[in-house]
C-alpha cells in the first residue's frame, strides 16, 4: 500500500524516509514515480511554420494518425494540435533491436506570430504530411458602411 505524499513531497520531489527501509522506499517512490511519468507523458509534434504574402502555413508529419484522431483548436493568435497514434502490438518488448518511432498521444500548442482568419482556415493530410493553412487577418482592410434614413 501506498503512502499519499505530503504537500512538501509533491512540491520538491524530496521523500522523507525511515532509516530502517530507506532503500525500499526510495526503491517504491522512483517506481511511482516513473509510472505517473509514462502515463502523463505526451509526445511533442514537430513542425515546420512559415508564411507567405497572406497566410500563415504549418506543416507536420502525422503518418499513421486517423483523421478523426487528430484534434486542432485555432484562436486568432494560438494553434493547438492534438492527436493519437496507435500501435498494433502483435509482438513482444524483447523482440525489439531498436524502438525509435512515437506511439500514444502528442499534441503541441504554437502563438502564432500574427492575427488569423479562424473561420477560412482549412487542414490537409497528403500522404501523412499535415498541412494547415491559416489565412492572415487583414487589419488594413476597409469595408465602405452606407447609413440608412429613418
Amino acid at each position: 500500500m501506498t503512502k499519499k505524499k505530503s504537500f512538501f513531497e509533491r512540491l520538491t520531489g524530496i521523500i522523507k524516509v525511515d532509516d530502517e527501509n530507506s532503500d525500499q522506499e526510495i526503491a517504491e517512490h522512483l517506481e511511482e514515480e516513473l509510472d505517473e511519468m509514462e502515463s502523463e507523458t505526451e509526445g511533442q509534434l514537430a513542425v515546420d511554420m512559415y508564411q507567405t504574402p497572406s497566410e500563415i502555413v504549418l506543416k507536420t508529419m502525422v503518418a499513421g494518425v486517423k483523421p478523426e484522431d487528430l484534434d486542432i483548436a485555432i484562436t486568432r493568435d494560438m494553434i493547438t494540435i492534438k492527436g493519437k497514434r496507435e500501435e498494433a502490438r502483435d509482438f513482444s518488448d524483447d523482440d525489439f533491436f531498436h524502438r525509435e518511432l512515437y506511439w500514444g498521444s502528442f499534441s503541441r500548442t504554437i502563438i502564432l506570430p500574427q492575427e488569423v482568419e479562424v473561420e477560412d482556415a482549412e487542414a490537409i493530410n497528403k500522404n501523412g504530411l499535415l498541412t494547415i493553412r491559416l489565412p492572415k487577418l487583414d487589419k488594413n482592410r476597409q469595408a465602405k458602411l452606407k447609413v440608412k434614413s429613418m
